[in-house]
């Protein structure tokens, strides 16, 4: 598989300052039970990455030591982590609100078939991959079944009280099919809500739209077909300025599986590490690639990264196009 990185390292992206952070995004691992084409991790069933129970008490420190009022869980399929309960309890009983990043489909999974009851148990914010309300555009991105199997999780979890509105939010998420930007998210949101209430009874609380990453498994794709150029053209061609003061990186700290931190999970998927903490000299040293030291989650728990200058690059168009894209999805109302 042909990678973009090196593609996207040298950059005339405008320079950017974190906050004060947020969120802390911890990606538990690669494992899956689905390989979507979009997807910038590159996750699948043989993936064997998981963070381990050391790490995770890590992260459950930094939430009681330091000032995060979110923590972001990701994958892969984040509850395929074996201590992926354990950290959801721990982080709830901190008062600490939890997002789930959910294919839906593992929902269905053997083992995991009391998983929605404990994710509606601990109130847990779940933000559920559902790229169309049509079973073709699913079925092309996600594989055949896909749909099917989400439109079963989604009643599971309608059946819990999620996305009625109330404390248990259901949130999904579009990506586009194809090498073009998410249409207006509002209007989107509606033709979902009427199109799932219509034809499954089914109710959500907000749309998210996704801007696809041109990395990892979806940047492959583009230079296989030849589109990687056109496509980061559309990007570029669709920067707003304006997008830049509500980034997500900004607000936001991110966790690798082994414990290592960077400015936003496509950073991480590209191994373009956090800058390093200020030293005595007041000197901040810029660490980039896999071999130097990085910042690790230790870091978290006796430095303050807030002001400092986030690590940038060419796949920071996708962020800044259009409406703009960040996992809460697009930055402006069109």
């Amino acid at each position: 598989m042909r990678d973009t990185r090196p593609l996207l390292l040298a950059s005339d992206f405008p320079a950017i300052q974190r906050e004060v952070p947020e969120t802390l995004q911890v990606n538990l691992g690669y494992l899956c039970n689905l390989s979507c084409i979009h997807c910038h991790v590159n996750a699948g069933p043989k993936r064997t990455e998981l963070m381990a129970r050391e790490q995770i008490d890590q992260v459950l420190a930094v939430l009681q030591q330091r000032h995060f009022n979110t923590l972001d869980l990701t994958g892969g399929a984040p509850e395929m982590n074996p201590h992926f309960r354990y950290l959801v309890e721990q982080a709830r009983e901190l008062g600490i609100t939890v997002i789930d990043r959910c294919n839906l489909t593992i929902l269905l999974e053997s083992g995991y078939e009391d998983l929605a009851e404990f994710l509606a148990s601990q109130e847990v914010e779940i933000v559920a991959s559902l790229p169309c309300y049509a079973e073709q555009n699913v079925a092309e991105q996600r594989g055949k079944g896909v749909f099917e199997r989400s439109i079963e999780a989604l009643k599971i979890l309608n059946a819990l009280g999620y996305g009625q509105g109330d404390a248990l939010k259901l949130n999904l998420v579009y990506n586009p099919n194809g090498t073009f930007l998410p249409p207006p998210q509002a209007a989107l949101e509606q033709e979902y809500k009427a199109h799932l209430q219509q034809d499954f009874d089914l109710q959500f609380d907000q749309l998210f739209t996704i801007t696809n990453m041109p990395i990892k498994r979806y940047g492959a794709m583009l230079l296989a077909k030849g589109e990687y150029d056109s496509y980061m053209q559309l990007l570029k061609d669709n920067y707003r300025s304006e997008n830049l003061s509500t980034l997500m990186c900004r607000r936001l700290i991110s966790v690798d599986w082994q414990g290592y931190l960077y400015d936003c999970d496509f950073n991480q998927m590209l191994d373009l590490p956090i800058h390093s903490p200020v030293n005595n000299d007041g000197e901040q040293a810029t660490l980039i690639g896999s071999d130097r030291t990085r910042p690790h989650l230790r870091e978290l728990l006796k430095t303050d990264f807030t002001e400092q200058t986030i690590v940038v690059g060419e796949h920071c168009y996708a962020c800044t196009a259009g409406q703009g894209s960040s996992c809460g999805g697009s930055l402006v109302e069109e």
